[in-house]
């Protein structure tokens, strides 16, 4: 029975904190769908800059109400990823070392931030770049005429692979910090680095080279800059002790 009871315990916190996130998510989200329509004006915006006067279509009977709660879920996901960070972090803070605890929350930190930012990049430039390029390449006889479904699927694949790829550095940070791989094996291995990039961003890009050299460059900088902090981290931490 005794040793039941700290898992019980554990089991008991991962509960509360996983209710906190989906009730601060649900908040979010219900906050979020009020203002869906606004919301949805701002994620075309990149498209209505190229296609001026030229409205979406959408086809299904409940694809508009569809769309919103996509959009809703989208932000709400968004706006709480602080607080879901935060939560994840509280529930593992107390089993790790003082060192630990100094690297972990910069970590949850810049997590968040680099995320937001490659959704930022991907808005603000990768759309418009990409959404421009497509329009110079429509045939004079042609009408296109884009579902809003599917841009949003686009747009939801776009702001997912941008934002994973700006954790790179974090992943970098971590893999080092854990002893897996060195700074120096990581430069080694550069060049097959590169290579993998440009794969990645034409498995997860539209099959256009403007798109996939858009997010192989920043890839493979923000690799870069992973072994750039990993090895100034590394040499810190090297002289920290290991104290609770």
């Amino acid at each position: 029975m005794s040793d039941l009871q700290p898992l019980m315990v554990h089991l008991l916190e991962l509960r509360n904190r996983l209710l906190r996130g989906v009730l601060v998510f649900l908040a979010g989200f219900f906050v979020c769908f009020y203002f869906s329509q606004q919301l949805y004006d701002v994620l075309v915006a990149p498209l209505a800059t190229v296609l001026p006067g030229q409205k979406l279509v959408s086809i299904g009977i409940a694809s508009p109400f569809l769309l919103q709660v996509k959009i809703a879920a989208m932000a709400a996901f968004v706006l709480t990823l602080p607080h879901t960070l935060y939560q994840g972090w509280a529930f593992v803070a107390p089993g790790l070392y003082q060192h630990e605890k100094r690297l972990v929350l910069p970590l949850v930190v810049s997590s968040t931030l680099l995320f937001l930012l490659g959704m930022a990049f991907a808005y603000f430039f990768v759309f418009g770049t990409v959404f421009h390029f497509i329009a110079t390449v429509v045939p004079t006889s042609m009408q296109w005429l884009p579902d809003s479904g599917e841009y949003l699927d686009f747009v939801l694949g776009m702001f997912l692979a941008f934002g994973l790829t700006f954790e790179v550095p974090v992943a970098v940070v971590v893999l080092v910090h854990l002893g897996i791989v060195s700074v120096a094996k990581l430069r080694e291995w550069r060049p097959y680095i590169i290579v993998g990039a440009f794969v990645v961003a034409a498995v997860v890009t539209p099959p256009d080279v403007v798109s996939q050299c858009l997010l192989a460059v920043p890839l493979w900088l923000l690799f870069e800059l992973g072994c750039f902090v990993a090895q100034w981290t590394g040499r810190r931490d090297t002289e920290a002790a290991p104290s609770r």
